[in-house]
């Protein structure tokens, strides 16, 4: 009696997550350093605290409704591109049948496989759905990576306001005349964790993530700073 084949090697792959967490990264990284920015910025032209909450508040608020906003608009448009791209394959499919499957028998041969090899693989493919193989070896596109803009919008979002919220958080209990030490502090050990816990997520080296997001992040706050002292304005 046969058994049904089953595979005894198993991978853990992190690609499925690279959607989320793209724009969960983004989120969290904007919203920790544009806030800490603002104000630490605000801080440099008019320390009293009264400022200084209000534009981080603000920035907090209207940031979080920009970044779910924009990550709907642009994946929305990336979703509407593959949507598009999916319906001319399917149409061609019907219209020239023959000349897609030798498309298809093309891209495995331009791989390494044998003229035969190819042909073959493309005609069982094409038997089994040959939509799907189009989509996913011509166009480049599978369930892995295909858009979701309600996904990216939600993740970019969220992480955007409890990433800024810590900067907020730390300038409200930081004592009278230090919050631009104690934001710039709290920011930079924040920043690592994300750096850390992104590359985590992702399955990446963690050290390269962290010092490309502090870099980064003290950067913004340096140029931000300079700005608020030179002019006096905030910004």
């Amino acid at each position: 009696m046969d058994l049904p084949y089953t595979s005894a090697h198993k991978e853990l792959h992190f690609i499925n997550r690279s959607g989320w967490l793209r724009a969960a990264v983004l989120g969290a990284n904007d919203g920790i350093v544009s806030v800490a920015s603002l104000i630490v910025g605000v801080a440099a032209a008019d320390p009293s605290p009264s400022a200084v909450l209000i534009a981080g508040a603000a920035g907090l608020a209207a940031g979080a409704m920009s970044m779910a906003a924009g990550e709907y608009v642009s994946v929305s448009s990336q979703s509407d591109t593959e949507a598009a791209d999916i319906a001319r394959e399917k149409q061609a499919l019907i219209d020239t049948p023959a000349e897609e499957e030798a498309e298809l028998a093309s891209i495995y041969e331009s791989r390494g496989l044998s003229a035969a090899t190819a042909a073959l693989v493309a005609r069982e493919l094409t038997q089994k759905d040959a939509l799907a193989a189009h989509v996913r070896e011509e166009l480049g596109l599978s369930e892995v990576h295909t858009a979701n803009p309600l996904q990216a919008a939600f993740a970019s979002g969220l992480t955007f306001s409890v990433a800024a919220a810590l900067p907020l958080a730390a300038a409200t209990l930081a004592p009278v005349g230090q919050i631009i030490p104690v934001v710039v502090g709290a920011t930079l050990v924040a920043l690592a964790g994300l750096g850390a816990l992104g590359a985590y997520a992702g399955g990446a080296p963690k050290g390269p993530a962290t010092l490309r997001v502090l870099f980064w992040g003290a950067a913004a706050m340096a140029i931000t700073a300079g700005v608020g002292r030179m002019f006096g304005v905030s910004v």
